[in-house]
């Protein structure tokens, strides 16, 4: 095994997981028929893994830097729940902001760098794999592009009016270095809006599957960061709380994923849970 892998989880556990909570969650209230299909299901996955996607099948864990550099051909292409609900709820705080200069941290293939640009913004955008920012470049071509980690920025101090991290702080276990960093490089009176995984989904779910090479599956592991964690880290910044949005799943899967095979078990797993938080904060004026 190459030494890029790291750790292994199985589709069995993911699959058996989302029927048990959904089972769980539907406990007191639920449709009887549903219930028993859960327990039905549960019962045909156990007897005969074959039934499973891909049987069951191992999925390996790569470090961010080679996770990125291979969910970059294919990253723009996948829909995901997690980006519907976050994009409408970060529009809504850039659409509150003046053009300036603006920080994509973690800009990965530039989601929000392009959004950023197309509200006048000039931008910086920094990531650790280089095939992120060649794609990156590919759509915003003007951007600044510059190699660099969350927890060491390739900027000078308070050059930046606004910075952007958008599910990212997910991948470190811890999220204070990386939120100094940011407060770092943002002047006083700036902004600093920040997407990560809800702990919630991280907790009882876990990781995002992606496809590795020829057909093989990988994930880039996720971490569990509390919303006391988060203020912990502002506060050791010196960051002021503007607010916190918890956007709820929609209902939507990813196409061809193994929760679609289960849709309804995953769809009630989920079902009125926040997936994604949004903070708004601010460095304060001197």
């Amino acid at each position: 095994m190459s030494e890029e892998f790291r750790g292994e989880f199985r589709v069995r556990e993911l699959v058996l997981g989302i029927e048990g909570l959904a089972l769980l969650r539907h406990a007191v209230d639920g449709d009887e028929d549903f219930l028993r299909e859960r327990v039905a299901e549960i019962r045909r996955f156990v007897l005969d893994e074959e039934k499973l996607p891909d049987g069951g099948a191992r999925v390996s864990e790569l470090d961010a830097a080679a996770g990125y550099a291979s969910w970059s051909a294919v990253y723009d292409s996948l829909p995901s729940s997690y980006i519907e609900v976050e994009e409408p709820v970060v529009a809504a705080v850039l659409d509150g902001l003046g053009p300036g200069t603006a920080l994509d941290a973690a800009c990965g293939t530039g989601r929000q760098t392009r959004a950023l640009a197309a509200r006048g913004h000039r931008v910086i955008g920094v990531d650790q794999s280089a095939h992120m920012l060649a794609k990156a470049r590919e759509h915003t071509p003007d951007a600044d592009y510059r190699v660099g980690h969350l927890e060491r920025l390739p900027l000078d101090d308070d050059s930046v009016d606004l910075a952007v991290c958008s599910l990212a702080m997910t991948h470190l276990a811890d999220t204070a270095p990386a939120v100094a960093e940011l407060a770092r490089v943002v002047r006083p009176g700036g902004r600093i809006v920040i997407t990560d995984l809800h702990p919630f989904v991280v907790a009882l779910q876990g990781q995002c599957l992606f496809v590795h090479g020829a057909g093989q599956l990988a994930f880039v592991r996720n971490h569990v960061h509390l919303p006391s964690h988060y203020l912990d880290a502002f506060g050791r910044a010196g960051l002021r709380v503007r607010g916190c949005h918890e956007p709820l799943f929609n209902g939507s899967l990813a196409p061809g994923g193994y929760e679609e095979f289960i849709a309804d078990a995953a769809r009630a797993a989920w079902d009125g849970l926040p997936i994604v938080v949004v903070w708004d904060v601010e460095v304060p004026a001197l």
